[in-house]
């Protein structure tokens, strides 16, 4: 069998996730629910973004591109960010994720250090003091 490191035999199940799987089983059994628990949208993908990403597949963007993103979308993003904000950033400066958690886990993967304390101010979302323990860093909740 395999042994699990003590980094993840510690973690506690995530409240969002064990909210949302109520809910699920409520909804399930007939029961209206209005779910905010996961921040899933109550409605389907709009067309134009699905017909986007049957475009991609149908030409053959199927394969694995550079760690930091596409070209293409690491300049479509600057572009973005003048455009909206006046910022000026390079596609280097650019780093494309799977979503903010993920870049704000391999950011604390990156540069944590064993028992670094990380502030987090609060309200914050629920899985941030998770991230600073499996990077081995000590969580510090700040109120505001």
């Amino acid at each position: 069998m395999i042994k699990l490191a003590e980094r993840v035999k510690n973690l506690k199940p995530s409240a969002t996730l064990t909210v949302d799987a109520k809910a699920n089983v409520l909804k399930e059994s007939g029961v209206e629910v209005i779910n905010l628990s996961a921040g899933e949208p109550d409605f389907d993908t709009p067309d134009y973004i699905k017909e986007a990403a049957k475009k991609a597949l149908d030409n053959g963007m199927t394969k694995y591109v550079a760690i930091p993103g596409l070209l293409s979308l690491r300049k479509a993003i600057c572009e973005r960010l003048k455009i909206d904000y006046g910022f000026n950033y390079t596609p280097e400066e650019i780093l494309v994720t799977t979503g903010a958690k993920q870049a704000i886990f391999n950011f604390l993967l990156a540069v944590l250090n064993k028992g670094d304390e990380v502030l987090i101010l609060s309200p914050y979302w629920v899985s941030y003091p998770a991230m600073v323990e499996i990077a081995e860093g000590i969580p510090k909740i700040i109120p505001s």
